[in-house]
């Protein structure tokens, strides 16, 4: 069982730039410290409360300071983006970490975004665009020059102007071979996207925002795709993402994540707004008999946050391994540092490395060999 961040990263706005820049490469360099194994980044150009319109740049930076941590763009948007740009920078920054990379493709949940990149594709072409998107960079990668793609919703052409004797026309190769690895993440109970992982060797991210059942047809439907693939069924390379929380009591660990100073309790409220707003409250629902007026911002903080000691969280994340199955990686949410909640934080990654990792691997071994 690895562990890891998924940052986003989500912060309240009116901070600057420089502020949350600040605050996740401290962050960053506590969760190398700590023995933590990757760190997943998003990208959004529109978002004042996640503003990171590059996180290769911001993992670029933490490569000389981390020594251990594995990078992971959480994710790159596929529509708003041409797949050259995607594959050659991909490759150069895999190079530049010595192959402590990730490649996390997606549709972008943004509307903005995609307003911004004047993106106007429903759902259903979204996927299509996302998953053209990956075969195109897995094929520039793939290949020698000359490069003559043809796709429904881009192309790839150096051709007619190659001059290969002076190196004109080449595109950059990964440091990994023969890819780094490639995970597509997954927020809707159903999606179809975690079989097609199974399908084509990339790695499912389960989204925090899911409720623990949801991840059942996760697995499922990822195993089914490997197997009909005829590919090895690997479950480290599933990864799922949940929002945890720990202290040295039960008690202790509630009061503080149901504080009005809570980052927690901001983190889940800015979600609750942008659902209520689209009309997908569903994804939130605490519990599926639950109207949505009925839903409340403590409702989804209890159904969603696994918090409390680290003998308690340990036997909670047991429990829904043993219950969801049996994922490789678990990424815990990042979560904004105003007022109490760094001193907060910094405490519960601690204890999450150092007291729960031990407790749950010992549970794993044992309900493994059961």
């Amino acid at each position: 069982m690895r562990l890891g961040m998924f940052m986003m990263p989500l912060h309240p706005p009116g901070r600057t730039m420089r502020e949350y820049l600040a605050e996740d490469t401290e962050k960053a360099i506590l969760l190398d410290t700590l023995g933590y194994d990757e760190l997943w980044v998003g990208e959004h150009f529109t978002a004042g409360t996640e503003p990171y319109p590059s996180p290769l740049m911001f993992m670029a930076s933490l490569l000389p300071r981390t020594e251990r941590l594995t990078f992971a763009t959480g994710v790159v948007n596929a529509p708003n983006r041409h797949p050259a740009h995607v594959a050659a920078e991909a490759a150069q920054f895999d190079h530049m970490s010595g192959g402590r990379f990730i490649l996390g493709v997606g549709t972008g949940s943004l509307p903005t975004d995609s307003e911004l990149f004047d993106v106007k594709a429903d759902g259903t072409q979204k996927g299509r665009m996302l998953i053209e998107h990956i075969e195109m960079v897995e094929r520039i990668w793939a290949q020698d020059p000359p490069y003559d793609l043809k796709g429904e919703f881009w192309n790839v052409k150096v051709k007619d102007s190659s001059f290969l004797d002076v190196g004109f026309g080449i595109m950059p190769k990964p440091f990994q071979q023969p890819r780094p690895p490639i995970c597509i993440p997954s927020a809707s109970p159903n999606s179809q996207s975690t079989y097609l992982c199974g399908q084509r060797g990339w790695g499912p991210v389960s989204s925090a925002l899911l409720p623990g059942p949801a991840l059942i047809p996760h697995w499922k439907n990822y195993r089914q795709g490997c197997l009909d693939a005829g590919r090895e069924v690997t479950p480290e390379n599933w990864r799922v993402v949940r929002t945890v929380f720990v202290a040295a009591t039960d008690e202790e660990a509630k009061a503080r994540a149901f504080s009005p100073e809570s980052a927690y309790r901001y983190f889940f409220e800015h979600f609750f707004k942008v659902f209520t707003k689209n009309k997908m409250l569903a994804v939130l629902r605490p519990r599926p008999d639950m109207a949505d007026h009925e839903i409340t911002l403590d409702a989804i903080i209890e159904s969603r946050l696994i918090y409390g000691s680290p003998q308690t969280v340990a036997g909670k994340l047991a429990a829904l391994r043993k219950r969801a199955g049996p994922f490789g990686t678990l990424l815990v949410s990042g979560i904004d540092w105003s007022g109490p909640n760094a001193a907060w934080e910094r405490e519960s990654l601690s204890r999450l490395a150092q007291e729960v990792m031990p407790l749950l691997r010992r549970q794993i071994a044992i309900d493994e060999a059961a």
